[in-house]
């Protein structure tokens, strides 16, 4: 199909997927999001179903799962389930079932030369006590350390983000806490701040630590508005000068730093530890 100016249109489709799990589904959300990814031309509506353990459960999800192909939304089935009733359910359903285990489970039962526990929720069990509690205590100390906070024990930290207000800090320093036990802080670069040559006294001793985020000013801009509309605070100007201020004072005292307007969380917290060379 093409549009009147001889451009070809792309139809944006939508389908219907679900993450079924025995467990807490956040495996099944993660793998499968990961390949839905790869499909930016369709739309998908999704469903995430948690604690399938029994074969009754699963027929539940298959009721859901028959509605909408009725509907004609093609559902796709993404499972991380492992007991065989409740998979030879889900196999019934009129959907496309990719099983996110089942294979690679068969394939590393080879090569161990074991079979895989059939123990549900293995993955998001406590594990080792002592990472489970290392985290939770990354977590308590980047909840302390917010905002610049508080300056307690910032010499035993392992980052501090430094960045204008909204561009990512909290979420990627609560990435790095709960998902590497890190101890992250962050700083506000405010007006404060400016002008100055070097970094702020708070995080001025740490900065072999520090690494900067900046975004475009029409996406701070953007989502300042949304929590302050129609403020100075938010405005494009305003938004402007504070990220050509901080990127300045990065380049000056050599803070690595990253743009977080096209970055995951993931992606930003991933390209934190390879700079700084942190080894969680």
């Amino acid at each position: 199909m093409e549009t009147g100016g001889g451009q070809p249109l792309i139809e944006r489709r939508v389908r219907a997927a679900y993450f079924v799990s025995d467990s807490t589904g956040i495996t099944a959300e993660t793998l499968g999001n990961a390949l839905l990814a790869n499909f930016p031309g369709i739309a998908f509506l999704k469903h995430t179903m948690p604690f399938v353990d029994t074969p009754q459960g699963a027929v539940n999800v298959v009721r859901n799962i028959a509605r909408d192909a009725s509907a004609g939304l093609a559902p796709v089935v993404f499972t991380t389930t492992k007991d065989a009733a409740v998979s030879a359910a889900l196999a019934a359903s009129p959907a496309t079932i990719i099983d996110l285990l089942g294979g690679h489970l068969t394939d590393l039962e080879a090569a161990l030369g074991t079979t895989a526990s059939e123990q549900l929720g293995q993955f998001h069990q406590l594990g080792d006590p002592g990472q489970y509690f290392a985290r939770m205590r990354a977590v308590e100390y980047a909840i302390e350390h917010d905002d610049g906070q508080s300056d307690r024990a910032l010499d035993i930290a392992d980052v501090i983000i430094i960045a204008p207000s909204r561009c990512g800090k909290t979420p990627t320093t609560m990435y790095l806490a709960l998902q590497y036990g890190l101890l992250v802080a962050n700083y506000p670069l405010t007006d404060e701040d400016f002008p100055t040559d070097g970094l702020p006294p708070l995080v001025r001793k740490h900065q072999s630590r520090c690494f900067g985020i900046t975004t475009t000013a029409l996406r701070l801009s953007q989502v300042r508005h949304e929590r302050r509309p129609d403020t100075r605070y938010a405005s494009l100007a305003q938004c402007t000068l504070e990220l050509r201020r901080a990127e300045d004072l990065y380049r000056r005292n050599r803070v690595p730093f990253l743009n977080s307007s096209t970055k995951s969380v993931e992606e930003m917290s991933a390209l934190i530890l390879q700079t700084l060379r942190l080894r969680p």
